[in-house]
């Protein structure tokens, strides 16, 4: 065992990779919020509890389905999408001509109703979810123990950042979505359904919430608080990397959970807040964000 900066590698090595996990879940929220808030112009507080609902969604299916993880994989971000679609033409596309601080309101409150029913029921103890038996044990890497579920985590949730960020900057779908975003009578003058397009957009943003919530499941217990406990820090993430960046929501994401890890080993006190004091930070020298666009 040796020593960087006088801190055993054991203890740092585990801080990044405890960093790369929280900026995994970090960069997956903040890129389904972008995605939103680009396509809608709603900072969707609903967010935390639709991960939630993600994890939650994945225990009951293996508890009284039987529907194993690898399948909760595909099944909840449609399941759970399907509701934010719901959300979006009940609520959210009668709201579209009016001030963003009615959307802004309306799913504060809607995270509040979610997570006060999945309390209701479950209480606030945590609900155990098993890590999958191929993802089981991990690899003695000799400087530190790196766990395969949570190598898993990361490399797959890179992926899906990946290709999604591919999939809106580099294909013709993408085109469309940001061609609607920025002149959407221009885009419907082209026989595009714009408004099936904003519905859709948001379905997946919040699928992408829900695949975070089963990514989330075996690691943290299952529980309602688990959203709140985390969108505030996601929410401080897209403010950094630019609200409506998707690249931005990628990189800042998974930076600050480095950034967070590493301060846990130098100075653990700040570890909760560094983020914000990033956030103010940036806010004051960048208001747009790091990569957002010039106001």
């Amino acid at each position: 065992m040796f020593e960087i900066f006088g801190v055993p590698s054991y203890a740092l090595f585990g801080q990044l990779l405890l960093g790369l996990i929280n900026g995994s879940f970090y960069a997956l929220l903040s890129l389904g919020l972008a995605v939103i808030f680009g396509m809608l112009n709603i900072i969707n507080f609903t967010h935390g509890a639709q991960y939630m609902m993600g994890a939650f969604v994945a225990y009951m299916l293996l508890q009284y389905l039987g529907i194993n993880y690898w399948a909760a994989l595909v099944i909840v971000p449609i399941l759970v999408g399907a509701t934010g679609i719901i959300i979006e033409r009940l609520f959210l596309a009668r709201l579209q001509k009016l001030d963003p601080l009615y959307g802004l309101l309306l799913t504060f409150g809607l995270a509040l109703i979610i997570e006060g029913v999945f309390r209701n029921y479950y209480g606030s103890s945590g609900k155990p979810y098993d890590i999958p038996d191929a993802l089981q044990g991990g690899h003695n890497l000799g400087f530190m123990f790196l766990p395969n579920y949570r190598a898993w985590v990361i490399v797959f949730s890179l992926a899906v950042c990946l290709v999604t960020w591919f999939a809106i900057e580099r294909t013709r779908l993408g085109s469309y979505l940001r061609a609607a975003t920025e002149n959407p009578t221009l885009v419907r003058a082209f026989g595009i359904d714009v408004p099936r397009l904003v519905t859709l957009t948001y379905g997946f943003g919040v699928g992408l919430a829900a695949l975070a919530g089963v990514m989330a499941a075996p690691i943290y217990n299952v529980s309602p608080q688990m959203g709140s406990d985390i969108i505030i820090v996601v929410f401080a993430v897209v403010v950094i990397g630019g609200m409506g960046s998707i690249m931005g929501a990628i990189l800042t994401g998974f930076t600050l959970g480095i950034v967070e890890g590493f301060t846990k080993v130098f100075f653990p006190e700040a570890s909760n807040t560094v983020i914000f004091v990033i956030m103010v930070i940036v806010l004051l020298i960048r208001p747009a964000g790091l990569f957002g666009r010039g106001i």
